[in-house]
């Protein structure tokens, strides 16, 4: 680390804090050696990265959800939680002769400083600085620009940037980003309220239309014809291109979709369970024929919860 670099890092650092979270991540990090040792504990030692790959996405959920309820407390735990599994998959890595965990963070850490060459001018991405910054705007536009330049990552495309594995719903919004980058993009969102109004209708048309196919088969069975089978991918086609034009409504506004239908999900899951309770509380056996005593309680629960 070149003595620029240092005095940049250490101008604006309390080294107090760098001290107690440096002991702290050492206290975590052997916490995590030990879990992994001979002797340590059998499920932690039988897990592979591959085998935690749930476990950080739904840990990483959690986490958001207990930002998004603004529970200080609860985030505490949940980003706990997401460090302990990126930190124990780098640490399978490390063992298995891969990577070290030290490569991790020294590699973020380098390409945090590369791509902020506006509070780092002495990095390598510097050379992709246009002028002052004062905008976030402006930050990703330059990160873009480092990215592709100076790490060397241009694609064929710029939608090649968003991951194939990513959940469909965030990968509907990554590309749609991307894409909105080059200018393609609604101008307005009225636009794509009109847009989501002619693909409810586009979806209504193949519903019909896989309803007159109906016969006795189920789609996609053996003894399905070709025709229902066909009537059943246009509809699930056309409810894709509906969801998408959601998602990019939802862009539009500014809301995440992901998230917004994380806490619908967690607010669903809360006044179903209400209405298990109050069923059972009051002796009402829960099915269709009782359904007008559970929308009562449903709609108790949107006051309590």
């Amino acid at each position: 680390m070149n003595e620029k670099l240092e005095e940049a890092l250490n101008s604006n650092v309390d080294s107090e804090i760098t001290r107690a979270t440096s002991d702290a991540f050492s206290y975590f990090f052997k916490t995590i050696q030990t879990l992994r040792a001979k002797g340590g504990c059998p499920w932690d030692r039988e897990q592979t990265p591959l085998s935690m790959r749930r476990d950080l996405i739904e840990e990483t959920f959690e986490a958001v959800d207990a930002i998004s309820q603004n529970d200080a407390a609860h985030a505490k735990e949940e980003l706990g939680d997401v460090f302990l599994n990126a930190a124990m998959i780098s640490y399978m890595y490390e063992q298995e002769g891969k990577f070290k965990v030290a490569e991790v963070l020294t590699e973020l850490a380098d390409k945090l400083i590369r791509r902020h060459p506006h509070v780092f001018p002495q990095s390598e991405g510097a050379s992709e600085a246009k002028g002052q910054v004062k905008t976030g705007q402006e930050v990703l536009n330059q990160w873009d620009r480092i990215k592709q330049n100076v790490e060397g990552r241009k694609g064929g495309s710029i939608l090649d940037e968003v991951p194939q594995g990513f959940p469909p719903i965030l990968r509907a919004y990554k590309l749609q980003k991307k894409a909105a980058k080059k200018g393609f993009d609604w101008d307005t969102p009225e636009l794509v309220e009109e847009k989501i109004t002619e693909e409810f209708a586009e979806v209504k048309e193949a519903k019909e239309a896989l309803r007159a196919e109906e016969k006795d088969a189920e789609a996609f069975t053996v003894r399905a014809p070709d025709s229902l089978n066909k009537a059943q991918l246009h509809l699930e086609e056309e409810i894709g291109d509906l969801l998408f034009a959601v998602v990019n409504y939802a862009r539009k506004l500014g809301v995440d979709p992901e998230t917004a239908l994380s806490r619908t999900n967690q607010k669903f899951y809360k006044r179903f369970t209400y209405v298990e309770k109050k069923m059972e509380e009051e002796g009402i056996p829960f099915d269709h024929a009782h359904l007008k005593e559970a929308d009562g309680f449903w709609n108790a629960a949107k006051v309590v919860i």
